[in-house]
């Protein structure tokens, strides 16, 4: 018996005459057309943020486990993160800084007592408004939060002080639900040097900062190399045996002199590890011009205030340095950010590059394009006009701190 071939040629030929699905071309639309489907990227993809003070701005708000007087779950006046705001810009799991000021390392047991109360602080916003956020302690619980529609609230300790000198406190964090610890902040401490301290204690980490980056890896928390020195920085990734993050760093060819960004040598050294360079929104940051901008608006306000007999209060004072900062803006643009993530892409790949704001903990010094969590878009926006695809925008927004993070856990599961 023969067997009929003509009905599956047929379909064969069909087949091969329907039309493909192209990629669109996103430089070849107008900005509004890009802008409208950059948000659409930002809602429809995860969006992690690698460091969002909203912590400490509400316990300098007035945040207390009785009464929550910052009510971030509604539009708030002033900070750059809320509910409302986060929602329309797409941000789905902003880690939240546990920040740790230099000043509590003078008072021993003070700097881990802050951790604890702000960790407390973000628990106590997940369990009051259950339906709008949710604690999150590994990729997979953003995923399911994700498709709750809620935002994750992911923890990172910022400034290792808070460990204190005692290495158990290590896996004790761990188990409260820090997910990564940036190693110092502003000054040297018990871990090592900071790239903001001139004085250099140890050249580099520490033989105590040493066993804090082991255990971190056999706990099951990445190594976070933003603030650190140099020095400290290559001495970490010689000793981790995973890949490593920096949760809110910026490039240094664009601030030269400015130790705090990463040189483009730690660039491709966080690279070869595996790690992810996630970049920080802050003026000073991203634009050495910004500085001295600033200061120049800054003096010009304060002589004119005394020359007027005014109080910045005064809405005569308000109406003018609105209109003096607009006509004088210091201020950077949402295209700096994007030549930031430019030069990391193309000195060592799109795989190592994300997104770190730093919103609520850079004052007012944030470009323009990207005053508040609400306009991701507008540097999603500004990547498509730039040639990046769409599989792009998802590893700078999720997909790139997400395999370290999984990297990080994979490895803690496998020492036990």
């Amino acid at each position: 018996m023969k067997k009929n071939y003509s009905y599956l040629l047929l379909g064969l030929l069909a087949f091969a005459c329907q039309p493909k699905e192209t990629t669109p071309d996103y430089t070849a639309m107008s900005d509004d057309e890009r802008l409208k489907v950059a948000t659409e990227m930002a809602h429809n993809t995860i969006m992690v943020d690698g460091h969002v003070d909203l912590p400490y701005r509400m316990k300098v708000g007035g945040f207390t486990l009785q009464r929550e007087i910052l009510d971030v779950s509604v539009r708030t006046d002033g900070g750059n993160f809320d509910f409302p705001r986060s929602k329309e810009g797409g941000l789905d799991a902003p880690f939240m800084s546990i920040y740790i000021p230099a000043g509590n390392q003078q008072t021993p047991g003070a700097s881990k007592a802050l951790a604890d109360s702000l960790i407390l602080m973000t628990e106590r916003l997940a369990e009051t408004f259950p339906d709008k956020f949710a604690m999150a302690y590994s990729p997979a619980d953003i995923e399911a939060n994700f498709e709750a529609g809620k935002i994750s609230l992911p923890m990172g300790m910022e400034n290792g002080a808070g460990l204190e000198d005692d290495i158990a406190n290590v896996e004790y964090f761990h188990g409260r639900g820090i997910r990564y610890i940036t190693l110092t902040h502003g000054k040297a401490n018990l871990i090592g040097d900071s790239s903001y301290d001139t004085v250099r204690l140890y050249n580099g980490l520490s033989e105590y900062g040493e066993q804090v980056v082991k255990e971190m890896n056999r706990v099951g928390i990445m190594v976070d190399l933003s603030h650190v020195s140099d020095d400290t920085f290559k001495d970490a990734l010689a000793i981790t045996k995973v890949p490593v993050i920096a949760s809110h760093s910026s490039v240094r060819k664009f601030t030269p002199g400015f130790e705090r960004n990463m040189s483009d040598e730690l660039i491709q050294a966080m690279a070869k590890n595996g790690g992810v360079m996630m970049i920080n929104f802050g003026g000073s940051f991203i634009d050495s011009a910004y500085s001295a901008g600033s200061t120049a608006v800054r003096e010009h306000l304060v002589n004119w205030l005394a020359e007027n007999n005014l109080s910045r209060s005064d809405s005569a004072a308000q109406a003018y340095i609105a209109e003096y900062t607009a006509a004088n803006n210091p201020f950077p643009t949402v295209q700096r950010v994007a030549d930031h993530i430019d030069h990391v892409k193309n000195l060592v790949g799109i795989d190592y590059v994300g997104l770190g704001s730093d919103f609520d903990g850079v004052g007012d010094s944030l470009p323009t394009g990207l005053k508040d969590v609400s306009m991701y878009p507008n540097i999603i926006a500004e990547l498509l006009k730039r040639g990046y695809s769409k599989e792009d925008i998802e590893k700078i927004c999720y997909k790139n701190v997400f395999r370290v993070w999984k990297a990080v856990e994979d490895y803690a599961t496998a020492q036990k």
